[in-house]
Formats: structure tokens, C-alpha cells, sequence
């Protein structure tokens, strides 16, 4: 997992920033009732997300285990930041009307917890809102796509919706209609797409070994525009109701 402590400083700018931003917020705004009064972003990062939330009225609070990136959140969010494990959340049961955790569930190997804790602190009618198939999501057809595909392995994510609607169902969430949005300025080049491979970045779901890597690179190599950025990611948002 990436260092979150150092990733802070430079996080907004290099994943999208505002654009990026308000599309994940609008999206996440649509699944949440109106009658919600109350919600707590999960892993909020810089709160630049979280900080959109308030837009439609709601009290919004943020929670995240990174002390550089709570710092940032606290600007944007004054007194309404805490440093929490997503595991064990500072707040009593059935205690707010939404739960948010935009690009979280991809990075841990124990979302279910996260479903779990998400689950007891929502009020009966109450929805969860979060990002699954993250890495699915930039599968754009592009010709990086065509080149990565065949090494692509999706089993073992974390965040796949079929493993999160069964973490759900059996924590009192029924799953509910959800949405999309585009994840502005993620588009992939072909240069810092090599550059990714071989440091590591894509481990998550990359099937091969050092021979495959060093033989993906040098094609990803010779594509053309090294540094025109493919289309963007279309991430997937996925609602759970908290059953009465």
C-alpha cells in the first residue's frame, strides 16, 4: 500500500484534483437520500471529496488513519475531522443517515471489517456508499488496455462487488440501484504506465513474472504518444440500504 503520510502533499494534484473531485462528489450525492442529515466520509484523504458533500446540506464529518492527510482535510473541514481506523470508527451504533468510503475498499485486505463497522454505526434506512472494481474501472478499450488485458487477474480484489454485496447482505445491507463517474485527469500514458509496472504499482492485480514485466514495458514502449493520456477511468459507486 502507498506511504498516505507522504502521498499527502502531493495527493489532489496528482489524482485528478478538483475535477476529479466533484465528479466522485455529485455521483456520491445522488445515492444519498434527501432526508439524510448526517454523513461520515471513510478515509477522506485531503477531504477535497468530502468537503463537495456539504453542498447538498449535510452535516458531513471525515475520518481518516493519516495524520499529513487529516492535517489538510482539517482545513477544509474544520473541527469536523478525526484520525480513525476504518475498523473501529468513533461513533456509537445507528448514529449517522450515510457512510461514504470513496476508493478505499481496492487498497485493504479487510473490507468486510470496513462493511461490518459501516453497517453498525447507520441509522435503519441509512445507505453505504462505495467505490468497487476499482481497477476494473481503467479497462477503457484504450491500446494500453489491449496490452495489459491478458495479464489482468481480478480475483483476488478486495473491493469486487459481488465480494462487497456479500459482506453487506450479511451485515443488514441490501444492495440498492447505484451510479458512475469519471475519474478526470486518470487517464493512463504509456510512459507512466511502464514506469508503474516496474515499480510495483499495479501488484494487486498483475499476473506475470519478471520476464512478462521487462516484455510488457518494452511494448507499452513502443506505442505511440508515450504522453497522451488515454480516456479516463469510469469508476463504479455501489448503495447499501441499512435495513430497519
Amino acid at each position: 500500500m502507498l506511504d498516505y503520510e507522504a502521498e499527502a502533499a502531493h495527493y489532489d494534484r496528482t489524482r485528478g484534483g478538483v475535477p476529479r473531485a466533484e465528479a466522485a462528489a455529485e455521483a456520491v450525492l445522488r445515492l444519498v437520500p434527501a432526508t439524510a442529515r448526517t454523513l461520515l466520509d471513510v478515509a477522506c484523504g485531503t477531504g477535497l471529496v468530502t468537503e463537495r458533500l456539504t453542498r447538498a446540506g449535510l452535516h458531513v464529518y471525515g475520518a481518516d488513519a493519516a495524520h499529513a492527510m487529516l492535517r489538510t482535510a482539517d482545513g477544509r473541514l474544520p473541527g469536523r475531522t478525526v484520525r480513525a481506523d476504518a475498523r473501529r470508527l468513533p461513533l456509537p451504533d445507528a448514529s449517522v443517515d450515510a457512510v461514504t468510503a470513496v476508493w478505499l475498499l481496492h487498497l485493504v485486505p479487510f473490507a468486510p471489517r470496513i462493511v461490518a463497522e459501516a453497517a453498525r454505526v447507520l441509522r435503519p434506512g441509512g445507505v453505504l456508499v462505495a467505490t468497487v472494481d476499482k481497477d476494473a474501472a481503467h479497462d477503457v478499450g484504450s491500446d494500453i488496455d489491449e496490452l495489459l488485458r491478458p495479464h489482468r487477474s481480478h480475483a483476488a480484489a478486495s473491493d469486487r462487488s459481488d465480494l462487497i454485496t456479500r459482506h453487506a447482505a450479511a451485515h443488514g445491507l441490501a444492495p440498492a440501484p447505484g451510479t458512475h463517474f469519471t475519474g478526470h485527469g486518470q487517464g493512463r500514458t504509456p510512459r507512466d504506465t511502464a514506469r508503474k509496472l516496474r515499480s510495483g504499482y499495479f501488484a494487486s492485480w498483475f499476473d506475470g513474472d519478471t520476464a512478462s514485466i521487462d516484455a510488457l514495458a518494452a511494448a507499452l514502449a513502443a506505442l505511440p504518444d508515450q504522453d497522451r493520456p488515454r480516456d479516463d477511468p469510469r469508476y463504479r459507486l455501489a448503495r447499501f440500504v441499512r435495513r430497519g
